[in-house]
Protein backbone atom coordinates (compact mmCIF):
# COMPACT_ATOMS: atom_id res chain seq x y z
CA UNK A 1 0.00 0.00 0.00
CA UNK A 2 1.59 3.42 -1.30
CA UNK A 3 1.77 5.53 2.23
CA UNK A 4 0.16 8.51 0.23
CA UNK A 5 -3.02 6.98 -1.44
CA UNK A 6 -4.93 7.92 1.27
CA UNK A 7 -4.20 11.76 0.86
CA UNK A 8 -4.19 11.77 -2.73
CA UNK A 9 -8.10 9.98 -3.23
CA UNK A 10 -9.32 12.74 -0.30
CA UNK A 11 -7.99 15.98 -2.73
CA UNK A 12 -9.57 13.27 -5.58
CA UNK A 13 -12.99 13.11 -3.77
CA UNK A 14 -12.73 16.87 -2.87
CA UNK A 15 -11.34 18.36 -6.30
CA UNK A 16 -14.53 16.45 -7.50
CA UNK A 17 -17.16 18.55 -5.00
CA UNK A 18 -16.22 21.12 -7.19
CA UNK A 19 -15.72 23.46 -5.01
CA UNK A 20 -12.34 24.40 -5.98
CA UNK A 21 -13.53 25.66 -9.14
CA UNK A 22 -15.07 28.69 -7.16
CA UNK A 23 -13.62 31.56 -8.02
CA UNK A 24 -14.58 32.91 -4.74
CA UNK A 25 -12.84 30.43 -2.88
CA UNK A 26 -9.72 30.25 -4.72
CA UNK A 27 -9.54 33.75 -3.70
CA UNK A 28 -10.21 33.10 -0.42
CA UNK A 29 -7.17 30.36 0.25
CA UNK A 30 -4.52 32.94 -1.90
CA UNK A 31 -6.13 35.54 0.75
CA UNK A 32 -5.41 33.00 3.85
CA UNK A 33 -2.79 31.86 2.32
CA UNK A 34 -0.49 35.50 2.03
CA UNK A 35 -1.53 36.07 5.76
CA UNK A 36 -0.16 33.09 6.62
CA UNK A 37 3.06 33.57 5.35
CA UNK A 38 3.19 36.53 6.45
CA UNK A 39 2.04 36.27 10.13
CA UNK A 40 4.99 33.17 9.91
CA UNK A 41 7.86 35.21 8.61
CA UNK A 42 10.06 35.53 11.50
CA UNK A 43 9.62 31.78 11.62
CA UNK A 44 10.70 31.53 7.69
CA UNK A 45 13.95 33.95 8.23
CA UNK A 46 14.75 31.94 10.90
CA UNK A 47 14.36 28.76 9.30
CA UNK A 48 16.53 29.52 5.85
CA UNK A 49 19.01 31.53 7.98
CA UNK A 50 19.52 28.17 9.19
CA UNK A 51 20.18 26.34 5.95
CA UNK A 52 21.85 29.44 3.73
CA UNK A 53 22.87 31.95 6.67
CA UNK A 54 20.76 34.02 4.21
CA UNK A 55 19.48 37.58 5.60
CA UNK A 56 15.84 38.38 6.18
CA UNK A 57 16.53 41.34 3.53
CA UNK A 58 17.25 38.60 0.99
CA UNK A 59 15.19 36.16 2.04
CA UNK A 60 12.14 39.01 1.90
CA UNK A 61 13.90 40.17 -1.89
CA UNK A 62 14.64 37.30 -3.42
CA UNK A 63 11.67 34.80 -2.35
CA UNK A 64 8.76 35.75 -0.37
CA UNK A 65 8.57 39.20 -1.72
CA UNK A 66 7.85 37.55 -5.05
CA UNK A 67 5.36 35.00 -3.86
CA UNK A 68 3.59 37.53 -2.19
CA UNK A 69 3.50 39.43 -5.54
CA UNK A 70 2.14 36.03 -7.13
CA UNK A 71 -0.57 36.06 -4.46
CA UNK A 72 -1.54 39.42 -5.05
CA UNK A 73 -1.65 39.36 -8.72
CA UNK A 74 -3.68 35.80 -8.77
CA UNK A 75 -6.48 37.46 -6.50
CA UNK A 76 -6.71 40.68 -8.44
CA UNK A 77 -6.36 38.77 -12.18
CA UNK A 78 -7.97 35.08 -11.55
CA UNK A 79 -11.62 35.88 -12.07
CA UNK A 80 -10.74 37.81 -15.64
CA UNK A 81 -8.80 34.86 -16.69
CA UNK A 82 -11.21 32.13 -15.33
CA UNK A 83 -13.73 33.55 -17.34
CA UNK A 84 -15.48 31.65 -20.69
CA UNK A 85 -13.63 33.12 -23.69
CA UNK A 86 -16.10 33.54 -26.50
CA UNK A 87 -14.16 33.03 -29.75
CA UNK A 88 -15.22 33.66 -33.51
CA UNK A 89 -17.10 30.22 -35.22
CA UNK A 90 -16.44 29.94 -38.44
CA UNK A 91 -18.35 29.93 -41.80
CA UNK A 92 -18.74 25.56 -42.11
CA UNK A 93 -20.09 26.07 -38.38
CA UNK A 94 -22.88 28.54 -38.75
CA UNK A 95 -25.35 29.42 -37.35
CA UNK A 96 -23.81 28.86 -34.28
CA UNK A 97 -21.02 30.09 -31.04
CA UNK A 98 -18.06 29.28 -29.92
CA UNK A 99 -16.19 29.82 -26.70
CA UNK A 100 -13.22 28.55 -24.56
CA UNK A 101 -13.47 27.24 -20.61
CA UNK A 102 -10.65 27.50 -18.53
CA UNK A 103 -11.05 24.49 -16.22
CA UNK A 104 -8.57 22.97 -13.73
CA UNK A 105 -6.47 19.92 -13.86
CA UNK A 106 -7.62 18.01 -10.58
CA UNK A 107 -4.99 17.34 -8.36
CA UNK A 108 -1.04 18.51 -8.59
CA UNK A 109 2.25 17.93 -7.62
CA UNK A 110 4.35 20.32 -6.58
CA UNK A 111 8.22 19.33 -6.06
CA UNK A 112 10.29 22.31 -4.96
CA UNK A 113 14.38 23.08 -5.14
CA UNK A 114 16.43 23.60 -2.53
CA UNK A 115 17.85 26.76 -3.59
CA UNK A 116 15.36 28.96 -3.33
CA UNK A 117 13.19 26.87 -1.23
CA UNK A 118 9.77 29.07 -0.92
CA UNK A 119 9.92 30.82 -3.70
CA UNK A 120 9.92 27.77 -5.84
CA UNK A 121 7.68 26.18 -3.71
CA UNK A 122 5.09 28.58 -3.53
CA UNK A 123 4.96 30.40 -6.77
CA UNK A 124 4.07 27.05 -8.42
CA UNK A 125 1.01 26.46 -5.61
CA UNK A 126 0.17 29.90 -6.30
CA UNK A 127 -0.72 28.91 -9.80
CA UNK A 128 -2.31 25.57 -9.32
CA UNK A 129 -4.67 26.76 -6.64
CA UNK A 130 -5.40 30.23 -8.18
CA UNK A 131 -6.72 28.02 -11.20
CA UNK A 132 -8.41 26.05 -9.26
CA UNK A 133 -6.98 22.96 -8.32
CA UNK A 134 -6.07 21.09 -4.85
CA UNK A 135 -2.29 21.03 -4.49
CA UNK A 136 0.36 18.24 -2.69
CA UNK A 137 3.57 20.21 -1.90
CA UNK A 138 6.72 18.23 -1.87
CA UNK A 139 9.82 20.83 -0.64
CA UNK A 140 13.90 19.84 -0.81
CA UNK A 141 15.00 17.57 1.73
CA UNK A 142 18.41 19.82 1.27
CA UNK A 143 17.04 22.81 3.05
CA UNK A 144 16.05 20.42 5.64
CA UNK A 145 14.85 23.67 8.14
CA UNK A 146 13.08 25.66 5.53
CA UNK A 147 11.26 22.25 4.60
CA UNK A 148 10.05 22.28 8.48
CA UNK A 149 8.77 25.08 8.66
CA UNK A 150 6.87 24.95 5.49
CA UNK A 151 5.54 22.10 6.54
CA UNK A 152 4.49 23.47 10.09
CA UNK A 153 2.70 26.41 8.64
CA UNK A 154 0.48 25.32 5.89
CA UNK A 155 -0.31 21.64 7.71
CA UNK A 156 -1.41 23.42 10.67
CA UNK A 157 -3.63 25.87 8.73
CA UNK A 158 -4.88 24.01 5.68
CA UNK A 159 -7.24 21.03 5.28
CA UNK A 160 -5.01 18.02 4.04
CA UNK A 161 -7.78 17.06 1.00
CA UNK A 162 -6.98 20.23 -0.24
CA UNK A 163 -3.32 21.70 0.52
CA UNK A 164 -0.61 19.69 2.35
CA UNK A 165 3.32 19.50 2.83
CA UNK A 166 4.90 16.21 2.16
CA UNK A 167 8.48 16.34 3.73
CA UNK A 168 11.17 13.99 2.78
CA UNK A 169 13.79 12.89 0.26
CA UNK A 170 13.95 10.31 -2.68
CA UNK A 171 12.04 7.52 -0.98
CA UNK A 172 9.02 9.84 -0.43
CA UNK A 173 8.98 11.32 -3.74
CA UNK A 174 9.68 8.31 -5.68
CA UNK A 175 6.50 6.73 -3.73
CA UNK A 176 4.84 10.23 -4.85
CA UNK A 177 5.98 9.62 -7.96
CA UNK A 178 3.98 6.15 -8.28
CA UNK A 179 0.66 7.72 -7.49
CA UNK A 180 -1.70 9.53 -10.06
CA UNK A 181 -1.76 13.09 -10.36
CA UNK A 182 -3.56 15.61 -13.26
CA UNK A 183 0.15 17.97 -13.48
CA UNK A 184 3.19 17.83 -12.15
CA UNK A 185 5.80 20.71 -11.62
CA UNK A 186 9.27 20.08 -11.10
CA UNK A 187 12.21 22.66 -10.23
CA UNK A 188 15.83 20.99 -10.37
CA UNK A 189 18.51 19.56 -12.31
CA UNK A 190 18.27 18.12 -15.49
CA UNK A 191 18.51 14.57 -14.71
CA UNK A 192 16.42 14.40 -11.61
CA UNK A 193 13.55 15.91 -14.30
CA UNK A 194 14.43 13.10 -16.92
CA UNK A 195 12.90 10.75 -13.74
CA UNK A 196 9.74 12.55 -13.23
CA UNK A 197 8.94 12.64 -17.07
CA UNK A 198 9.19 8.98 -17.15
CA UNK A 199 7.34 8.54 -13.75
CA UNK A 200 4.68 11.17 -15.01
CA UNK A 201 4.49 9.18 -18.26
CA UNK A 202 3.05 5.75 -16.84
CA UNK A 203 0.27 7.87 -15.54
CA UNK A 204 0.41 10.28 -18.90
CA UNK A 205 0.54 13.10 -16.56
CA UNK A 206 1.31 16.51 -18.50
CA UNK A 207 4.32 18.18 -16.35
CA UNK A 208 5.97 21.36 -16.90
CA UNK A 209 9.74 21.11 -15.80
CA UNK A 210 12.18 24.50 -14.58
CA UNK A 211 15.64 22.40 -15.36
CA UNK A 212 18.76 24.38 -15.71
CA UNK A 213 21.95 24.74 -18.07
CA UNK A 214 25.09 27.17 -18.16
CA UNK A 215 23.84 30.09 -19.38
CA UNK A 216 26.25 32.57 -21.02
CA UNK A 217 26.50 35.83 -20.39
CA UNK A 218 28.11 38.14 -23.70
CA UNK A 219 29.87 41.28 -22.73
CA UNK A 220 31.12 43.58 -25.57
CA UNK A 221 33.44 46.25 -25.85
CA UNK A 222 30.76 49.00 -26.38
CA UNK A 223 28.69 47.81 -23.09
CA UNK A 224 28.45 50.10 -20.01
CA UNK A 225 31.58 48.07 -18.10
CA UNK A 226 31.04 49.85 -15.15
CA UNK A 227 26.84 48.56 -14.70
CA UNK A 228 27.55 45.76 -16.47
CA UNK A 229 30.18 44.50 -14.29
CA UNK A 230 28.03 45.75 -11.00
CA UNK A 231 24.87 43.64 -12.49
CA UNK A 232 26.85 40.76 -13.20
CA UNK A 233 28.55 40.58 -9.95
CA UNK A 234 24.95 40.70 -8.40
CA UNK A 235 23.41 38.14 -10.60
CA UNK A 236 25.93 35.58 -10.34
CA UNK A 237 27.01 35.89 -6.49
CA UNK A 238 23.72 36.00 -5.35
CA UNK A 239 22.28 33.45 -2.82
CA UNK A 240 26.28 32.27 -3.30
CA UNK A 241 25.50 31.33 -7.09
CA UNK A 242 23.32 29.03 -6.36
CA UNK A 243 20.65 30.11 -8.64
CA UNK A 244 19.03 28.56 -11.53
CA UNK A 245 19.54 31.32 -13.92
CA UNK A 246 22.72 32.87 -12.54
CA UNK A 247 25.35 34.11 -15.23
CA UNK A 248 27.25 30.64 -15.49
CA UNK A 249 30.15 32.16 -17.26
CA UNK A 250 30.98 34.92 -18.97
CA UNK A 251 31.78 35.05 -22.92
CA UNK A 252 33.79 38.57 -22.95
CA UNK A 253 34.86 40.25 -26.60
CA UNK A 254 38.39 40.75 -27.10
CA UNK A 255 39.93 44.29 -26.04
CA UNK A 256 37.48 44.42 -23.10
CA UNK A 257 38.29 41.56 -20.44
CA UNK A 258 40.90 43.00 -18.41
CA UNK A 259 38.70 46.41 -17.86
CA UNK A 260 35.77 43.92 -16.95
CA UNK A 261 38.14 41.73 -14.94
CA UNK A 262 38.95 45.20 -13.02
CA UNK A 263 35.52 46.15 -12.44
CA UNK A 264 34.19 42.82 -11.22
CA UNK A 265 37.09 42.89 -8.44
CA UNK A 266 35.90 46.51 -7.63
CA UNK A 267 31.95 45.80 -7.52
CA UNK A 268 32.48 42.40 -5.13
CA UNK A 269 34.40 44.59 -2.81
CA UNK A 270 31.55 47.18 -3.19
CA UNK A 271 28.39 45.03 -2.42
CA UNK A 272 30.02 42.36 -0.18
CA UNK A 273 33.40 44.51 1.61
CA UNK A 274 37.01 43.12 2.19
CA UNK A 275 36.06 39.91 3.27
CA UNK A 276 32.72 38.79 1.95
CA UNK A 277 32.48 35.83 4.36
CA UNK A 278 31.58 38.49 7.40
CA UNK A 279 28.76 39.77 4.75
CA UNK A 280 25.24 39.35 6.14
CA UNK A 281 24.62 39.67 2.08
CA UNK A 282 26.37 36.36 1.50
CA UNK A 283 25.01 33.09 1.84
CA UNK A 284 26.78 29.62 2.14
CA UNK A 285 26.43 26.70 0.36
CA UNK A 286 24.08 24.27 0.94
CA UNK A 287 25.61 21.11 2.26
CA UNK A 288 29.04 19.49 2.25
CA UNK A 289 28.73 17.41 -0.87
CA UNK A 290 27.60 20.63 -2.76
CA UNK A 291 31.01 22.15 -1.25
CA UNK A 292 32.95 19.94 -2.38
CA UNK A 293 32.05 19.04 -5.72
CA UNK A 294 32.56 23.03 -6.22
CA UNK A 295 35.86 23.12 -4.35
CA UNK A 296 37.30 20.64 -6.97
CA UNK A 297 35.96 22.70 -9.94
CA UNK A 298 38.21 25.49 -8.57
CA UNK A 299 41.79 25.59 -10.68
CA UNK A 300 44.31 27.94 -8.35
CA UNK A 301 46.58 28.40 -11.43
CA UNK A 302 43.31 30.25 -12.90
CA UNK A 303 41.91 31.77 -10.25
CA UNK A 304 42.32 36.15 -10.60
CA UNK A 305 39.74 37.07 -7.95
CA UNK A 306 38.99 34.62 -4.32
CA UNK A 307 39.77 30.99 -4.36
CA UNK A 308 39.27 31.36 -0.44
CA UNK A 309 37.18 28.54 1.36
CA UNK A 310 36.37 27.04 4.34
CA UNK A 311 34.77 23.75 4.63
CA UNK A 312 33.49 24.21 8.18
CA UNK A 313 31.71 27.30 7.29
CA UNK A 314 30.87 25.83 3.81
CA UNK A 315 31.81 29.30 2.67
CA UNK A 316 33.50 30.09 -0.76
CA UNK A 317 34.32 33.07 -1.33
CA UNK A 318 33.34 35.12 -5.01
CA UNK A 319 35.78 33.36 -7.25
CA UNK A 320 36.39 34.73 -11.29
CA UNK A 321 38.55 31.98 -13.12
CA UNK A 322 40.40 33.38 -16.50
CA UNK A 323 42.18 31.81 -19.25
CA UNK A 324 39.20 29.21 -19.50
CA UNK A 325 38.58 27.51 -22.45
CA UNK A 326 35.02 25.34 -23.43
CA UNK A 327 37.25 21.93 -22.41
CA UNK A 328 38.02 22.83 -19.15
CA UNK A 329 36.02 20.79 -16.26
CA UNK A 330 34.59 23.98 -15.09
CA UNK A 331 32.29 24.05 -18.14
CA UNK A 332 31.33 20.39 -18.42
CA UNK A 333 27.78 21.15 -16.22
CA UNK A 334 26.44 23.96 -14.49
CA UNK A 335 28.44 25.33 -11.76
CA UNK A 336 25.63 26.42 -9.74
CA UNK A 337 28.14 28.21 -6.78
CA UNK A 338 29.86 31.21 -6.81
CA UNK A 339 32.50 30.88 -9.39
CA UNK A 340 32.61 32.74 -12.73
CA UNK A 341 34.69 31.76 -15.44
CA UNK A 342 35.44 34.06 -18.15
CA UNK A 343 36.70 33.42 -22.04
CA UNK A 344 37.57 35.39 -24.28
CA UNK A 345 35.78 35.55 -27.74
CA UNK A 346 36.86 37.73 -31.06
CA UNK A 347 34.48 36.59 -33.57
CA UNK A 348 30.94 36.72 -32.25
CA UNK A 349 30.37 33.64 -35.14
CA UNK A 350 32.40 31.88 -32.89
CA UNK A 351 30.82 32.39 -29.74
CA UNK A 352 27.13 31.51 -31.29
CA UNK A 353 28.37 28.29 -32.28
CA UNK A 354 30.27 27.43 -29.17
CA UNK A 355 26.64 28.03 -27.68
CA UNK A 356 24.28 26.44 -29.68
CA UNK A 357 26.90 23.47 -29.63
CA UNK A 358 25.95 23.08 -26.50
CA UNK A 359 22.55 21.81 -24.80
CA UNK A 360 20.14 25.04 -24.68
CA UNK A 361 20.51 27.37 -21.90
CA UNK A 362 17.60 28.48 -19.08
CA UNK A 363 18.92 31.93 -19.76
CA UNK A 364 21.18 34.42 -21.71
CA UNK A 365 22.52 37.82 -21.15
CA UNK A 366 23.63 40.45 -23.55
CA UNK A 367 25.84 43.27 -22.50
CA UNK A 368 26.34 45.65 -25.55
CA UNK A 369 24.80 48.81 -26.95
CA UNK A 370 24.60 47.81 -30.44
CA UNK A 371 21.05 46.71 -31.80
CA UNK A 372 22.64 44.83 -34.18
CA UNK A 373 24.71 42.60 -32.04
CA UNK A 374 21.74 42.22 -29.43
CA UNK A 375 19.43 41.15 -32.33
CA UNK A 376 21.80 38.61 -34.16
CA UNK A 377 22.04 36.72 -30.80
CA UNK A 378 18.12 36.73 -30.13
CA UNK A 379 17.80 35.61 -33.68
CA UNK A 380 20.16 33.09 -33.86
CA UNK A 381 20.10 31.40 -30.46
CA UNK A 382 17.72 29.17 -28.50
CA UNK A 383 17.48 29.90 -24.66
CA UNK A 384 14.51 30.42 -21.94
CA UNK A 385 14.71 33.77 -21.31
CA UNK A 386 17.01 36.39 -20.30
CA UNK A 387 18.20 40.37 -20.49
CA UNK A 388 19.67 42.62 -22.62
CA UNK A 389 22.02 44.57 -20.24
CA UNK A 390 20.13 42.93 -17.22
CA UNK A 391 20.58 39.82 -15.67
CA UNK A 392 18.10 37.55 -13.74
CA UNK A 393 15.78 39.93 -13.09
CA UNK A 394 13.70 39.00 -16.34
CA UNK A 395 12.29 36.50 -13.85
CA UNK A 396 10.70 39.56 -11.49
CA UNK A 397 8.36 40.14 -14.02
CA UNK A 398 5.17 38.93 -14.31
CA UNK A 399 4.33 39.54 -17.76
CA UNK A 400 7.20 37.38 -19.04
CA UNK A 401 6.68 33.56 -18.95
CA UNK A 402 9.59 32.12 -17.29
CA UNK A 403 10.90 28.53 -18.26
CA UNK A 404 13.13 26.82 -20.06
CA UNK A 405 13.67 25.13 -23.75
CA UNK A 406 15.31 21.11 -24.53
CA UNK A 407 17.17 20.28 -21.57
CA UNK A 408 17.05 23.72 -19.61
CA UNK A 409 12.97 22.65 -19.05
CA UNK A 410 9.33 22.43 -20.88
CA UNK A 411 6.31 25.02 -19.69
CA UNK A 412 6.31 28.54 -18.41
CA UNK A 413 4.73 30.18 -15.33
CA UNK A 414 4.57 33.41 -13.62
CA UNK A 415 1.74 35.17 -13.64
CA UNK A 416 -0.73 34.46 -16.64
CA UNK A 417 1.48 31.47 -17.71
CA UNK A 418 0.81 29.68 -14.75
CA UNK A 419 -2.34 30.05 -14.43
CA UNK A 420 -2.66 28.45 -17.99
CA UNK A 421 0.02 26.05 -16.57
CA UNK A 422 -2.38 24.43 -14.02
CA UNK A 423 -5.47 24.67 -16.44
CA UNK A 424 -7.15 22.55 -19.06
CA UNK A 425 -8.61 24.79 -22.12
CA UNK A 426 -12.04 23.27 -23.14
CA UNK A 427 -13.30 24.12 -26.81
CA UNK A 428 -16.99 24.31 -27.14
CA UNK A 429 -18.76 24.84 -30.43
CA UNK A 430 -22.55 25.19 -29.16
CA UNK A 431 -24.94 24.90 -32.59
CA UNK A 432 -28.42 26.09 -33.91
CA UNK A 433 -30.97 23.57 -34.13
CA UNK A 434 -33.25 25.99 -36.49
CA UNK A 435 -31.33 24.34 -39.35
CA UNK A 436 -29.33 21.85 -41.11
CA UNK A 437 -27.18 22.08 -44.33
CA UNK A 438 -26.92 19.06 -46.05
CA UNK A 439 -23.41 19.82 -47.11
CA UNK A 440 -21.32 17.48 -45.36
CA UNK A 441 -23.70 14.48 -45.78
CA UNK A 442 -23.85 11.32 -47.99
CA UNK A 443 -24.15 11.26 -51.14
CA UNK A 444 -21.31 13.22 -51.86
CA UNK A 445 -21.44 15.47 -54.74
CA UNK A 446 -19.14 17.95 -57.11
CA UNK A 447 -21.30 20.77 -55.73
CA UNK A 448 -21.24 20.11 -52.54
CA UNK A 449 -17.26 19.63 -52.45
CA UNK A 450 -16.91 22.81 -54.28
CA UNK A 451 -19.42 24.64 -51.49
CA UNK A 452 -17.50 22.93 -48.81
CA UNK A 453 -14.44 24.32 -50.64
CA UNK A 454 -15.55 28.16 -50.20
CA UNK A 455 -16.69 27.73 -46.36
CA UNK A 456 -13.96 25.69 -45.13
CA UNK A 457 -10.63 27.15 -47.05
Amino acid sequence: MNPYSEIIKSQLDFFNTNATKDTNFRIKQLKKLIKVLKDNEDLLDEAIYKDFKKSSFENYETELSLVYHEINLAIKKLKSWSKRKSVRTNMANMPGKSYIIAEPLGVTLTIGAWNYPYQLAFAPVVAAISAGNTAILKPSELSLNSSNAMAKIINENFDSNYFHVIEGGIEETTNLLKLKFDKIFYTGSTNVGKIIMKAAAEHLTPVTLELGGKSPSIVFKDANIKITAQRLVWAKFLNGGQTCVAPDYILAEKGVKAKLIEEIKTQIKNIYGGNPMDSDAFVRIISPRHYNRLVDLIDSKKVIIGGDSNKEELYISPTVLDNISFEDDIMQEEIFGPILPIIEFEDLSWAIKMIKERPKPLALYIFSSSNKSINRILHEVSFGGGGVNEAIMHLANSNLPFGGVGESGMGNYHGKAGFDSFTHYKSILSKSTVVELPIKYPPYSDWKRSVMEKLIE
